[in-house]
């Protein structure tokens, strides 16, 4: 696991080195930045990460996603018009959120949510610094740019299955490049909010956005890190 303390910068091999080495280091190296600093990436990284996204697979080749990117000036207002919407208007969102999370899911959420609590100093019984940390969610984390990922809702669900694949590639392409993300479900709660802000047309489902930019080191929501289940625990061999 890499060092939370240092910030990555881009992917670079000393010797011979396999694609596969390469990509496993990537996707090591990947996690769930929950802290940015404000400096901006620059527009040719931003229109290579966009590049390389752009080249993830799709069902029947229709690359259902589009993309509203929000940098600048642009970050800090939609940030705050869409935290004061969470603040008077219930959750909606344009997918249907899951029904419930048992077993196995409900223990791997519980240990997410404790694991970066406990890092942040917060305790289980403290509800209103859990709510502000919760807030942060819709202020982007403090980052200086922000995707939000949307399907054409005439493709249905295999359409917000091709979003989630170019969510991951895009996160990978990013890491690639030293360039820190937060995949964020939260925001597509609020689909009304973050469409009426945007201008996103209705038929267009709000899948997610993420929040990029560049890590903060020393912020302690990034020293935490999220366990992975072992293959045994979801692989089913058939022979």
């Amino acid at each position: 696991m890499s060092d939370p303390t240092v910030t990555p910068g881009p992917v670079t091999t000393d010797g011979p080195s396999t694609a596969a080495d390469v990509l496993e280091r990537i996707l090591e190296d990947r996690h769930s930045c929950r802290a940015f600093n404000p400096e901006p990436v620059d527009e040719a990284t931003i229109e290579k990460i966009l590049r390389m996204a752009q080249r993830t697979a799709s069902w029947c080749n229709s690359q259902a996603w589009q993309i509203d990117l929000v940098s600048g000036d642009a970050t800090a207002a939609f940030g705050k018009a869409l935290t004061d919407y969470v603040a008077s208007n219930d959750m909606r969102s344009d997918l249907p959120a899951p029904e419930r999370y048992d077993g196995v899911y409900g223990d791997r959420r519980r240990a997410s949510g404790y694991g970066l609590y406990s890092a942040l100093g917060i305790e289980r019984s403290d509800h209103d610094a859990r709510a502000r940390q919760m807030l942060e969610n819709y202020r982007f984390f403090g980052a200086p740019h922000v995707a939000i990922i949307t399907s054409d809702a005439g493709l249905g669900t295999y359409g917000a299955v091709d979003c989630g694949a170019y969510v991951s590639t895009f996160l990978a392409a990013a890491s690639s490049l030293g360039v820190a993300t937060c995949a964020q479900a939260a925001l597509a709660l609020y689909s009304d909010g973050v469409r009426e802000h945007l201008a996103i047309p209705e038929d267009r489902l709000i899948v997610c956005g993420i929040a990029f930019g560049y890590a903060d080191p020393e912020h302690p929501a990034n020293a935490f890190r999220t366990e992975r289940a072992e293959l045994a625990d979801v692989v089913r061999r058939h022979y």
